[in-house]
Protein backbone atom coordinates (compact mmCIF):
# COMPACT_ATOMS: atom_id res chain seq x y z
CA UNK A 1 0.00 0.00 0.00
CA UNK A 2 1.05 3.62 -0.80
CA UNK A 3 -0.56 6.21 1.51
CA UNK A 4 -0.82 10.21 0.51
CA UNK A 5 -1.31 13.04 2.68
CA UNK A 6 -2.88 16.54 2.08
CA UNK A 7 -4.86 19.10 3.11
CA UNK A 8 -1.87 20.51 5.71
CA UNK A 9 -1.43 24.81 6.20
CA UNK A 10 -1.19 27.46 8.23
CA UNK A 11 -3.74 28.41 9.93
CA UNK A 12 -4.57 30.59 13.39
CA UNK A 13 -5.24 29.50 17.01
CA UNK A 14 -9.18 28.32 17.24
CA UNK A 15 -9.39 26.93 13.45
CA UNK A 16 -10.25 23.87 11.71
CA UNK A 17 -8.26 21.95 8.89
CA UNK A 18 -8.64 18.43 7.47
CA UNK A 19 -5.71 16.52 6.59
CA UNK A 20 -6.64 13.68 4.43
CA UNK A 21 -5.17 10.88 3.10
CA UNK A 22 -5.64 8.56 -0.01
CA UNK A 23 -4.17 4.95 -0.12
CA UNK A 24 -3.69 2.49 -3.18
CA UNK A 25 -5.07 -1.19 -3.24
CA UNK A 26 -7.63 -3.22 -2.70
CA UNK A 27 -6.97 -4.10 0.67
CA UNK A 28 -7.44 -0.63 2.07
CA UNK A 29 -10.66 -1.53 3.64
CA UNK A 30 -9.42 -4.37 5.80
CA UNK A 31 -6.02 -1.94 7.80
CA UNK A 32 -6.62 -0.23 10.68
CA UNK A 33 -5.52 3.37 10.32
CA UNK A 34 -3.86 6.45 11.72
CA UNK A 35 -2.38 9.41 11.87
CA UNK A 36 0.91 10.31 13.69
CA UNK A 37 2.12 13.63 14.20
CA UNK A 38 5.95 14.78 14.63
CA UNK A 39 6.65 18.70 16.18
CA UNK A 40 9.90 20.44 15.75
CA UNK A 41 12.66 18.38 17.32
CA UNK A 42 10.68 15.76 18.74
CA UNK A 43 9.78 12.04 18.29
CA UNK A 44 6.65 10.80 16.14
CA UNK A 45 3.63 10.14 17.98
CA UNK A 46 0.13 8.59 17.40
CA UNK A 47 -2.75 10.69 17.63
CA UNK A 48 -5.61 8.87 16.54
CA UNK A 49 -6.26 5.49 15.26
CA UNK A 50 -9.68 3.81 13.40
CA UNK A 51 -10.77 0.41 12.85
CA UNK A 52 -10.96 -1.05 9.46
CA UNK A 53 -14.65 -0.58 9.33
CA UNK A 54 -14.29 2.87 11.21
CA UNK A 55 -16.62 1.62 13.69
CA UNK A 56 -13.94 2.09 16.50
CA UNK A 57 -10.99 4.66 17.55
CA UNK A 58 -8.79 5.83 19.62
CA UNK A 59 -7.48 9.30 20.61
CA UNK A 60 -4.39 11.02 22.72
CA UNK A 61 -5.23 12.91 25.41
CA UNK A 62 -3.88 16.30 23.98
CA UNK A 63 -6.17 16.40 21.22
CA UNK A 64 -9.70 14.03 22.50
CA UNK A 65 -12.80 16.37 21.93
CA UNK A 66 -11.14 18.27 19.54
CA UNK A 67 -10.00 15.85 16.69
CA UNK A 68 -12.02 13.39 14.81
CA UNK A 69 -10.72 10.45 12.36
CA UNK A 70 -12.88 8.84 10.04
CA UNK A 71 -12.99 7.05 6.91
CA UNK A 72 -14.10 6.14 3.69
CA UNK A 73 -13.82 2.60 2.58
CA UNK A 74 -15.14 3.21 -0.73
CA UNK A 75 -12.58 5.99 -1.12
CA UNK A 76 -9.40 4.18 0.17
CA UNK A 77 -9.15 7.68 2.13
CA UNK A 78 -8.76 8.38 5.72
CA UNK A 79 -9.49 11.78 7.51
CA UNK A 80 -8.54 13.93 10.47
CA UNK A 81 -11.05 16.30 11.38
CA UNK A 82 -9.07 19.30 13.44
CA UNK A 83 -10.99 21.76 15.31
CA UNK A 84 -10.31 24.70 18.18
CA UNK A 85 -6.21 24.28 16.71
CA UNK A 86 -3.61 25.04 19.29
CA UNK A 87 0.18 26.20 18.33
CA UNK A 88 1.22 22.79 19.83
CA UNK A 89 -0.41 20.77 17.17
CA UNK A 90 1.99 22.25 15.09
CA UNK A 91 3.89 19.21 13.55
CA UNK A 92 4.40 17.25 10.84
CA UNK A 93 1.26 14.54 10.01
CA UNK A 94 2.03 11.58 8.94
CA UNK A 95 -0.75 9.16 8.11
CA UNK A 96 -0.04 5.15 8.17
CA UNK A 97 -1.91 1.82 8.10
CA UNK A 98 -1.50 -1.25 9.38
CA UNK A 99 -1.04 -4.04 7.08
CA UNK A 100 -2.19 -7.18 9.29
CA UNK A 101 -5.72 -8.24 7.93
CA UNK A 102 -8.38 -6.92 10.36
CA UNK A 103 -5.92 -6.73 13.13
CA UNK A 104 -8.37 -4.29 15.19
CA UNK A 105 -4.91 -2.57 16.90
CA UNK A 106 -5.59 0.77 15.94
CA UNK A 107 -4.83 2.23 19.28
CA UNK A 108 -1.19 0.51 19.49
CA UNK A 109 1.34 2.57 17.24
CA UNK A 110 3.63 -0.73 17.20
CA UNK A 111 1.09 -2.03 15.07
CA UNK A 112 1.34 0.55 12.05
CA UNK A 113 4.16 -0.46 9.42
CA UNK A 114 3.42 2.19 6.47
CA UNK A 115 3.79 5.62 6.30
CA UNK A 116 2.52 7.96 3.92
CA UNK A 117 5.24 11.48 3.64
CA UNK A 118 3.26 13.71 5.77
CA UNK A 119 2.13 16.88 5.08
CA UNK A 120 3.00 20.16 7.81
CA UNK A 121 0.29 21.88 10.00
CA UNK A 122 1.35 25.13 11.57
CA UNK A 123 -0.56 27.08 14.12
CA UNK A 124 0.17 30.42 14.86
CA UNK A 125 -0.77 32.19 17.84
Amino acid sequence: VQLQAFGGGLVQTGDSLRPSCAASGAAFSTYSMGWFRQPPGKERVLVAGISWRGGSTSYADSVKGRFTIYRDNAKNTVYLQMNSLKPEDTAVYYCAADRSYYSGRYYDANSYDVWGQGTLVTVSS
